[in-house]
């Protein structure tokens, strides 16, 4: 099969590799329709993560053609979407609801999924069927519930945004975009997106955004505090990862607020004293998207939602190295793979 490999930093190559097979009796075979690449395989790209050699990608969706003899939720012929962590959905993390820290968990991203084939572990907890197979225009949308969408799900609910609350949402890649989905969905009254890019901008306010920050660092706080009578919001989803986008959600939030922050963080330390004076509460961390993916799978099954708006570069999978370039230089949001 073809697959994506990082040989280093800005070196991207699709290359040949052995076919995936069934190792445990818990495993299904894929045949990926689409996959795409993330925000966070830009971090390695960018030489902030080490890589050699390593296979890409832990978003996917397709149709299953071989399953091991354990699995029972799933058979040959389904067209599945699976969240970027493999669980077992049974162990008590997991029905808590916290299925990316399942005491079996298996990162999707050290099998790859940028790739023809992709061996998925712990099949039954970690794939979800669709009703059928989908319509073409709609594998997008599916393809985002396997991790932007489930990811800026969990930033909203983690910030609770809901009725009446006031939503700043920093960030304006593929997940902070879907954390506005989210929180509209969620019922948010008013929406606030912090973005310097007209493209974003116009996306974040066909999701729901009520109104737009283009101001950054305290200067974005002020605005915040401005357009909220001096509190802050309730509800503030960080999708960035960086210290400056992480005190900049944290000093958005109004006293009792929350933050919801599923930015991969790269050298965020919050201040003792910030920490102590601000009086929120932040939640966040790798998604639990498998707890999402029935109602979400729904939602774009009825044509309620549209996440695949995000995805507005589309390529083959043989052409994965301009993507990478795409999304590193900010023409691209977010970029599908098609095979």
């Amino acid at each position: 099969m073809r697959q994506v490999v990082m040989h280093g930093p800005g070196d991207v190559r699709v290359e040949d590799r052995e076919d995936p097979r069934i190792v445990e009796p818990t495993d299904a075979i894929v045949r990926l329709s689409a996959t795409c690449i993330c925000g966070s395989d830009l971090w390695p790209y960018r030489g902030a993560e080490p890589v050699d050699h390593q296979v890409m990608g832990h978003e996917y969706v397709g149709v299953v053609e071989e399953v091991g003899s354990a699995v029972r939720t799933v058979k040959v012929g389904d067209f599945v979407v699976g969240s970027f962590w493999a669980s077992d959905n049974t162990c008590e993390i997991c029905r808590a609801g916290y299925q990316a820290y399942c005491v079996h968990r298996v990162l999707m991203g050290t099998i790859g999924t940028q790739a023809e084939l992709a061996r998925i572990p712990l099949a039954d907890g970690t794939l979800v069927a669709t009703p059928s197979m989908p319509d073409p225009d709609l594998i997008p949308s599916l393809m985002a519930a396997s991790d932007v969408l489930g990811t800026g799900w969990f930033a909203a609910v983690a910030a609770e945004a809901g009725p009446g609350k006031t939503v700043a949402v920093v960030g304006d890649g593929a997940v902070g975009l879907l954390g506005i989905l989210a929180a509209k969905q969620l019922g948010a009254e008013r929406i606030i997106a912090f973005s310097r890019h007209a493209d974003r901008q116009a996306l974040a306010r066909g999701f729901g955004a009520t109104d737009i920050v283009e101001e950054r660092g305290d200067d974005g706080v002020a605005k915040v505090k401005e357009l909220t009578g001096g509190l802050g919001a309730h509800s503030v989803v960080e999708a960035v990862g960086t210290q400056e986008a992480m005190m900049q959600a944290i000093h958005s939030t109004r006293p009792g607020g929350h933050v919801g922050f599923v930015g991969v963080s790269h050298d965020v330390a919050i201040p003792g004293e910030d920490l102590f004076m601000a009086g929120v509460h932040i939640h966040g961390g790798p998604a639990p998207v498998r707890q999402y993916l029935p109602e979400l799978i729904r939602l774009i099954w009825d044509r309620t939602i549209d996440p695949g708006k995000v995805l507005d570069l589309t390529l083959p999978l043989e052409r994965a190295a301009e993507g990478y370039e795409a999304m590193d230089q900010r023409t691209a949001t977010k970029v599908l793979l098609t095979l």
